[in-house]
């Protein structure tokens, strides 16, 4: 006894639905990578550790630790991008302008005295820190994609979104100065993007 051949519908359903698996597969591990919490890497390039006035300063502890991607901590200057990102952040925090010229370009300085930056941050907190790409910019300099939590007096926040708690998503161009990377000026343009927490 033969059994019928199967029907035009039957012959398509093992194609569609291999196709429908891939694609479920492919979105599945796509959302995976987007968004699971970074590992925290265990060699000692790459570790995370506050600054020593960071520890003693009462901070949130997570105030003053960058986390990174797998994809950023690929990097060949991870390491010092991070470290160069922590004493940033944890000079904001602390409010400690000379520990934050340390990290930043000539221009940088330049362009933002001590009154004007203990004024910008005077009620700043910045915490949940994580660089998600470091890529080259032109010669030596990189552009790190960086996102964090920033909370404010609301009179401190930009003019156009007056909120306690701001998500924050910008480029921060780095350039070597003194054999160091050192954070420099953003780039001109649109706003950083910002949305409320």
């Amino acid at each position: 006894m033969t059994t019928p051949a199967p029907s035009s519908r039957q012959r398509w359903l093992v194609p569609v639905v291999a196709v429908v698996l891939s694609v479920t597969v492919g979105a599945g591990l796509l959302a995976r990578e987007i968004y699971r919490r970074p590992d925290q890497p265990a060699d000692e390039t790459t570790a995370s550790s506050a600054t020593p006035s960071s520890a003693s300063s009462g901070a949130p502890a997570a105030a003053g630790v960058v986390q990174m991607t797998e994809d950023a901590r690929a990097h060949p200057q991870a390491g010092a991008v991070r470290r160069a990102l922590e004493t940033y952040f944890s000079a904001i925090n602390e409010r400690n302008y000379p520990q934050w010229q340390t990290v930043v370009s000539d221009e940088r300085r330049r362009t933002k005295t001590a009154v004007d930056w203990k004024k910008d941050f005077r009620s700043t907190k910045d915490k949940d820190i994580l660089i998600y790409r470091i890529e080259r910019g032109a010669g030596q300099s990189l552009r790190v994609l960086v996102a964090f939590t920033s909370t404010q007096d609301p009179q401190d926040a930009p003019a156009d979104m007056r909120e306690t708690c701001l998500h924050w998503r910008l480029v921060l161009p780095m350039v070597v100065e003194d054999d160091a990377l050192r954070i420099d000026t953003v780039d001109p343009g649109p706003s950083p993007e910002h949305e409320k927490c």
